[in-house]
């Protein structure tokens, strides 16, 4: 008796391997059709992201531009920094640039340390602001305020 030829049950050996093979065949091709279905929708959610990231970037891009303008940058300046265009007298001239430029970066004073500071018994700390004069927060007593009639609002 071959292989190709038992019988089991009334079926040959060999249509019963062939019809477990077309199940397990079967099986893949609907798991792989479900994962390929899962991967479309996740990467149409990631487009749809990307696609509002986009018109994010644009808008920014678009709100940059508004508060980059030169009109609206000297009406604040002018509103808030109380600035003024330069007059012509303060301009430099090609010859007044050079000789900056030959003098180089202005000298810095070296800073005295703070253990330096304190040694010498100097009351100023370099990093550390001064505490303001006893007067500049003068203490403040609360008084006590009338009581409103019923109904009136403050």
């Amino acid at each position: 008796m071959s292989v190709f030829t038992r019988r089991v049950r009334g079926f040959r050996l060999l249509d019963l391997v062939g019809i477990g093979l077309l199940v397990a065949i079967i099986l893949g091709v609907y798991l792989a059709k479900t994962m390929a279905g899962r991967e479309r929708a996740e990467i149409a959610k990631i487009e749809r992201q990307i696609n509002g990231e986009r018109a994010r970037i644009r808008l920014l891009q678009a709100e940059v531009a508004h508060l980059e303008q030169p009109g609206r940058l000297e009406r604040l300046s002018v509103t808030y920094l109380k600035m003024e265009p330069v007059s012509a007298h303060r301009e430099a001239t090609p010859d007044q640039i050079i000789d900056l430029a030959r003098a180089g970066p202005p000298k810095k004073a070296k800073a005295v340390s703070a253990v330096a500071g304190m040694v010498d018994g100097s009351d100023s700390i370099p990093g550390v602001p001064p505490p303001p004069p006893p007067e500049a927060n003068p203490v403040r007593v609360a008084q006590a305020q009338p009581a409103a009639p019923a109904g009136v609002a403050r």
